[in-house]
């Protein structure tokens, strides 16, 4: 199991490298095991007087998640805010499931694909990549990729980016360039069977990027 880990780890530096170019103790659902081990740590250091430990690495943060969660789990490093967490499946509908973290911020995936965000603040209503199918399938192409966003007066506005699908500098990495609006980005994927297994995508302007690794289908 570690070895999985830390090769998806190491998948995720590459992705990276590319790039380059507050919780319940009590809470119940699929991440409470997560916030009550946490919580129960930091507990007995406090009553025995003992010095806080220091913080996880992100690869003994996915180890203890597989351990103390059966259920699917992901690894996202939200790269504006400075922080990497492991989020734990607590809903699904369709195709469409719903990671989270104890504070309530969720990812929405559809198979690796990043479609929405809670909980973050200036989230991503949800996303329409007319490029899925290229990325999936591995193929060159163009595409149109639709981001819709609620503005400070509560109404859903969209952004449509043209965008290039192809493949990226190394083996097994395909790169989607989208630009419009005055901006530009680009998003990384590494697929496994037509499912998105480490990515780093791009939230919006105000969040940045999310490089996402799937620990635990």
């Amino acid at each position: 199991m570690m070895n999985g880990v830390l090769k998806i780890t190491l998948a995720v530096s590459l992705l990276a490298g590319l790039a380059g170019c507050g919780n319940d103790s009590e809470g119940a659902g699929p991440f409470g095991a997560l916030a009550q081990t946490a919580g129960q740590i930091v507990a007995e250091r406090r009553a025995s007087g003992q010095p806080a430990a220091p913080a996880k690495s992100p690869q003994e943060a996915a180890a203890e998640a597989l351990r103390v969660n059966p259920g699917p789990l992901i690894q996202a490093g939200f790269e504006s805010l400075g922080r990497t967490q492991v989020m734990a499946m607590t809903g699904q509908n369709g195709t469409l499931r719903t990671f989270m973290t104890p504070a309530e911020e969720a990812l929405i995936l559809r198979g690796g694909m990043l479609v929405g965000t809670r909980g973050l603040g200036h989230d991503l209503s949800v996303a329409e990549p007319g490029t899925e199918s290229l990325i999936r399938a591995g193929a060159a192409g163009n595409g149109t990729r639709i981001m819709r966003y609620f503005a400070g007066d509560g109404v859903e506005r969209p952004l449509q980016f043209a965008c290039t699908v192809g493949a990226g500098p190394r083996p097994g990495v395909t790169v989607e360039s989208c630009e419009g609006h005055g901006t530009s980005f680009q998003n990384s994927y590494m697929v496994q069977g037509g499912q998105i297994a480490v990515s780093r995508q791009w939230i919006g302007p105000d969040l940045g990027y999310v490089t996402i690794q799937v620990l635990r289908p």
